[in-house]
Order: C-alpha cells, then sequence, then structure tokens
C-alpha cells in the first residue's frame, strides 16, 4: 500500500497528510473575504467567473460568519473535529497588512482552529505582507495557495493570466525561504496545450519545492471570456478518458512527499457550459484510482526520469 494514504489511494492525500498532522479528522472551510483581483483591470483570467469561489453560498455575509455557519454543520457530523479557515475567493493577500489583520486573525484565533489558508497571486504579496505571513506562520499551520495553471508563458499570456512563470517560482521560494506550505494550483486542458506539455508542468512543480497541489480540469462556464471564444470557434476539450490519463502520468511524476490536495475541480452546475462529465465527481476519483492501479502506479513512481 503507498505510504501517504488511509484509503487504499495510490497518491498523497490530502485526508492523509491532516490527519498525520493534527491526529484528528480537519475541514478546511472554504470563505470569500470580499476581496477583488488585480487582474480584473485588465480583463480578468479568461475562465474566471466571480473571483473562482466553489459552491460558497452565504458570501454575502461577513466571513466569521460563513465560518460560524459551515463549522455548526461540520460539528452535527464530527464533534471532535478540527477547523482550517481558508480565504478562498479571488486574491485575499491584496490589503494593507492592518485590513489584512481585521479580517484573518479572528479567524485564525476563533475555537478549534489549527491553521489558515490563504488563496492568492503570485504578483500580489508585498514584503510587508510577507513579513507578516512569517509572523502568522509561526503561531499556526499557514498555507499559501498560489495559481500558476501552467508553466508556459505562452499559455499564461493567452489565458490573461496577468503574471509570468518567473513571478511565480520567485513567489514560491520567498515563501519557502520563510517555511510556509505553499500549494500550486494547475489546470490541465488549457487551449493549446498538449498532454506532454502538462506532464512537464507537474515536472516543473517538482523542481520548485512546493508542498501541496491542486489538479483542475479547464471548464467552461458562463459569463466567461473563454465561453465567448469557444461559442465563437469551439476548441478542443479533454475527454474523461483524455484527462485521466494526463492525471495518472502527472501523479507519476510528482514526488511522493508532495500533498495532492485536489485532483479535480468542483464546477457549479447550473452555470457550467462543459464538459459535464465533471459533475460526477465521485465516478472520476474512481476512474482515475482504477486507472491507477491497472497501470501499477504510485505516485512519484517516474519521479527520477
Amino acid at each position: 500500500m503507498f505510504k501517504y494514504t488511509l484509503d487504499n489511494k495510490r497518491y498523497h492525500t490530502f485526508n492523509y497528510f491532516l490527519k498525520n498532522k493534527f491526529n484528528s479528522k480537519v475541514f478546511k472551510i472554504a470563505l470569500d473575504a470580499g476581496f477583488t483581483c488585480p487582474n480584473k483591470k485588465i480583463g480578468g483570467c479568461i475562465f474566471c467567473c466571480d473571483g473562482s469561489k466553489s459552491n460558497i453560498t452565504n458570501s454575502t455575509k461577513s466571513v466569521l460568519e460563513q465560518f460560524d455557519e459551515e463549522k455548526k454543520i461540520m460539528h452535527k457530523k464530527w464533534p471532535e473535529g478540527l477547523y482550517i479557515p481558508y480565504l478562498q475567493a479571488n486574491t485575499n493577500t491584496l490589503d494593507t497588512v492592518e485590513n489584512l489583520k481585521k479580517i484573518y486573525e479572528p479567524l485564525i484565533n476563533a475555537e478549534n482552529v489549527v491553521g489558515f489558508a490563504i488563496a492568492t497571486r503570485p504578483d500580489s504579496i508585498s514584503d510587508e505582507v510577507l513579513k507578516y505571513l512569517e509572523d502568522i506562520n509561526k503561531r499556526t499551520f499557514l498555507m499559501v495557495e498560489l495559481g500558476l495553471q501552467s508553466s508556459y508563458d505562452k499559455t499564461l499570456e493567452y489565458i490573461n493570466r496577468g503574471h509570468d512563470v518567473k513571478s511565480f517560482e520567485i513567489m514560491v521560494k520567498k515563501l519557502k525561504k520563510r517555511n510556509i506550505f505553499v500549494v500550486a494550483h494547475i489546470i490541465n486542458g488549457l487551449p493549446g496545450e498538449t498532454k506532454d506539455m502538462m506532464i512537464n508542468t507537474a515536472k516543473y512543480l517538482n523542481k520548485l519545492n512546493i508542498d501541496a497541489i491542486k489538479i483542475h480540469m479547464l471548464h467552461i462556464v458562463k459569463n466567461t471570456k473563454l465561453a465567448q471564444i469557444y461559442e465563437k470557434k469551439p476548441f478542443h476539450i479533454l475527454t474523461k478518458e483524455e484527462y485521466i490519463d494526463i492525471v495518472c502520468e502527472q501523479l507519476s511524476y510528482l514526488k511522493p512527499e508532495i500533498v495532492i490536495e485536489r485532483i479535480t475541480g468542483d464546477p457549479i452546475i447550473e452555470n457550467l457550459i462543459t464538459p459535464t462529465w465533471l459533475t460526477k465527481k465521485f465516478v472520476l476519483l474512481n476512474d482515475i484510482d482504477k486507472e491507477m492501479k491497472k497501470r501499477n502506479y504510485y505516485q512519484g513512481i517516474n519521479c527520477n526520469r
């Protein structure tokens, strides 16, 4: 059995990581703190809708109210559970330290909170904020999530990402210098990318000493620039079989110590244009497991190649 799993997976599961670190069931609760994104000034990423929030249904309430509501739901099922507040929507470091403290500190100090997670961009952490993050990391378990999406600058330019690969690399090094846990986001199926390019993005992350990764499948949602492009000139969307093939190969190259926090996305069904197979998440996860077993693959089996 693979070392870093509790449920017979062949990759390093987030569930294993949390249980091993905290010796308890831990829930990461997604929140919307009302931040914006600097990239919106130039039109934003072509795939992004509403700040990339995922099924946050109570975002009109304060961030603490959001957190308390979700905690109550989880507590009914798992009374002994612990929590990691996760600022998910938009760019959650884009403010002064003084203002960030007003949002961060009440969450960090809430009951049964054992960590804190922040989604942001590699071009949106000032030196002052970086110093504050270093301080937080000394007081709790801090996770900083950075969107890379692709290790190819031409792809980042096409999707209007607003930063290059080098910017990502520089910020990862700054965070790791301060012993901060770094989570990288990538997207499979971006227009113009081949299977080899997607696998190379995984290989690239191996070199950067990241701690965890979220792997997403490109999906087209309503009211985005990508939807307009697709409507005018449809491009190839990965089939489920193609996606499974690519993910299995990526996992085989990623170092086994890297935590696989996510292996597919959670599209909001009413906003989804394509691919519809993404809505059957557990079927997809099971099919990835079956294919890994069929190939006799484990995470990292090819990491030295």
